[in-house]
């Protein structure tokens, strides 16, 4: 009995022991290494590839791991992720987390970026606010490359499939045959300007010429607009002066007689009111003078001087 009690104490005390060393050790590697923060991250995505101690890196530096892996109990549709980093890594308002493949290994890490600097630190809302759902702050996520190709394989699928339906409905033996056509009428317009290589190298050759010529009769105008600017600063302006002058000239004449008009206008009406109703009646008068001189000289030459003197000779009477 004393035997097996002995057995008893010195197990019990080696076990004592090295618990002791244990826990020294664990004290001692905790000293040694750095302090670690942990974030939640919730992924509403697949996250094949990772797995519990799966390393995480901040800008492509390796700063952390995963530390558990597991379904959202409030929305099955996420991913709850919990990570650990050291103390030393700025994630910092801004910073979102994703997941990212190494290489062609299948095995995939989570990528940390996007601090910014002066911005706080990541740290659970104000009692106002949501608290956070495990405790810990939570870090928002984007969809990486290898992500967001996997989301969107469905609509890309879709689209495949859509765009393959709307092909086969192009490609019906009555669009093939048109499309045939098409390319044969292609062809025979290819040759054709083929065959009228030469005529279309010679009609080129005389667009040329004419742009030439064209370009000649341009300079050939401008010499002679310039020509014209000359003549019409040099002689037509001078003449122009000239008729200005005449012009100045006879609307002075014509003032002057328009002056001279209204002066002799009253003299006019004057000369219209009196003078030739006057004139009129002494025509009148000379007109009955004349006409009276001659009856006196048709009765003397009909009758004598006589006829003027004695009375006026009565006709004879005859009885019957």
């Amino acid at each position: 009995m004393e035997t097996r009690s002995n057995h008893v104490l010195v197990g019990a005390v080696v076990l004592i022991l090295l618990a002791l060393l244990a826990l020294f050790t664990v004290w001692i590697a905790r000293l040694g290494g750095k302090e670690e923060k942990e974030y939640d991250i919730f992924f509403r995505q697949s996250v094949d590839g990772l797995a519990r101690g799966s390393a995480v890196v901040f800008s492509g530096v390796p700063s952390g791991q995963v530390k558990t892996i597991s379904l959202w109990k409030n929305d099955p549709q996420f991913v709850r992720v919990r990570i650990s980093v050291n103390d030393e890594t700025p994630v910092l308002q801004g910073t979102t987390a994703s997941i990212s493949g190494v290489g062609f290994t299948g095995v995939s890490q989570v990528s940390l970026d996007g601090a910014r600097k002066g911005a706080p630190a990541v740290a659970c809302p104000d009692v106002n606010g949501q608290p956070c759902p495990y405790g810990v702050p939570v870090i928002p996520t984007k969809q990486g490359g290898l992500g967001a190709i996997l989301n969107s394989a469905p609509q890309l699928l879709e689209r495949l499939s859509t765009l393959t339906e709307r092909l086969t409905g192009l490609l019906t033996d009555r669009n093939q045959a048109s499309i045939a056509g098409i390319l044969e009428n292609t062809n025979r317009l290819t040759d054709a300007l083929a065959d009228r290589g030469p005529e279309i190298a010679a009609t080129l050759a005389q667009t040329r010429v004419a742009i030439q010529q064209a370009g000649d009769a341009a300079q050939q105008f401008g010499v002679l607009a310039k020509t014209t600017n000359g003549v019409l600063s040099e002689d037509v302006k001078p003449a122009m002066a000239n008729l200005n002058k005449a012009i100045v000239s006879a609307q002075r004449s014509a003032d002057t007689l328009n002056s001279a008009i209204g002066d002799a206008r009253p003299g006019l009406q004057a000369f219209s009111k009196t003078t030739i109703p006057e004139a009129n009646r002494l025509v009148r008068d000379l007109r009955t003078t004349a006409a009276a001189l001659s009856s006196v000289a048709e009765k003397v030459d009909q009758q004598g001087a006589s006829s003027l003197i004695g009375q006026q000779k009565l006709p004879d009477y005859k009885g019957k």
